[in-house]
């Protein structure tokens, strides 16, 4: 019985408040039906070691409630489960971009009423990970957290393991190597820019070369750079992988170019100009990541995109019907004119 109890002396949060949320958040998860026994005033207050005046505050504001009634000479019982308290939960981003703020606001339109989120940043840095995961561990429902890192990894998905997996939600980047029955909602960098480039193959056959530019400042999955290159080598292109566009990089009639960062497609589409290469004719263009943007530059830039509207969508709606799934978000091609 005790069990449905999550009381932690460390958390700010108070211990009536922490009693009334471990009741409310197993009755959201099933553990408690109605009709269900639950712990006694002396026998919580013994077991937590808290004091009776805590606990019977908190039954109190239970009974209020409906949920809880006494039922003399037998204990107290839950009397409703029809209860609609808000979950409470921690989103970790690694940053925040354009593409990130698509996936936060349909992650909060979903959830509407039913969800209060809390958004902090921490930047690909194990440690500052690590200290919001410790500093919070008991005050969330649901963790759902972004692990992108590519320094001290293993210091960060030590952290992860540490979440309940009943509580934990990736997003953007799967984890395959944390052993536990979590959800997830991500994509496969690796297979998604290799089947988008097999699906632009015939527009790409007119070029001699691609270009891949995979930025050095700012990390990306290094699956982006496995996977180019197993299409390039696969189907005998030409291939070269370079750090950034700046008004300098060489660049060459019949070359194709596939662009992460919106500042090296801007270069390149100057850097075209002033050599009077024009996109699609002499050099094929293709971005990651669907923005406004890329719709009207030079009458449409070639894009792969997953739907990170879909992404934030789906997050909330895993932390809703309480699923434990991973699901692969969907990816997409949108041929214009630039390749």
């Amino acid at each position: 019985m005790n069990t449905i109890f999550e009381i932690d002396a460390a958390r700010r949060t108070p211990k009536y408040l922490q009693i009334v949320h471990s009741v409310t958040k197993s009755i959201k998860n099933g553990k408690l039906k109605k009709g269900d026994r639950i712990l006694s005033i002396n026998e919580l207050s013994n077991e937590f070691f808290l004091s009776r005046d805590t606990v019977q505050k908190a039954y109190d504001m239970l009974e209020e409630s409906g949920i809880r009634i006494p039922i003399k000479g037998k204990g107290f019982y839950i009397n409703r489960t029809d209860i609609s308290t808000a979950y409470r939960v921690l989103l970790l981003f690694n940053r925040i971009s354009n593409y990130k703020k698509q996936i936060y606001n349909a992650f909060i339109q979903t959830l509407g009423s039913k969800g209060v989120v809390d958004l902090k940043i921490h930047h690909s840095n194990a440690a500052i990970f690590e200290s919001y995961i410790y500093s919070h561990l008991n005050e969330y429902d649901y963790f759902v957290i972004m692990p992108h890192f590519y320094e001290n990894a293993e210091q960060a998905y030590n952290v992860i393991k540490r979440i309940p997996s009943d509580k934990l939600i990736l997003l953007d980047k799967d984890v395959s190597y944390i052993n536990s029955p979590y959800a997830a909602v991500f994509q496969d960098f690796q297979c998604d820019v290799r089947d988008a480039l097999e699906m632009a193959i015939d527009l790409l056959k007119k070029y001699n070369k691609i270009t891949l530019v995979f930025p050095k400042m700012v990390s990306y999955p290094y699956e982006i750079v496995i996977g180019f290159r197993s299409f390039c080598m696969e189907y005998n292109f030409s291939y070269r992988i370079i750090n950034e566009i700046n008004l300098n990089t060489e660049i060459s009639n019949g070359e194709a170019f596939l662009l992460i960062e919106e500042t090296d497609l801007v270069n390149l589409v100057k850097l075209g100009n002033s050599k009077k290469l024009k996109a699609e004719k002499d050099i094929g263009i293709m971005s990651f990541n669907e923005t406004p943007l890329k719709e009207i530059l030079l009458d449409g830039i070639t894009v792969i995109s997953t739907d990170h509207e879909k992404m934030g969508e789906m997050a909330a709606r895993l932390i809703l019907e309480n699923r434990k799934e991973k699901i692969k978000n969907p990816f997409k091609l949108i041929v214009r004119k630039s390749l």
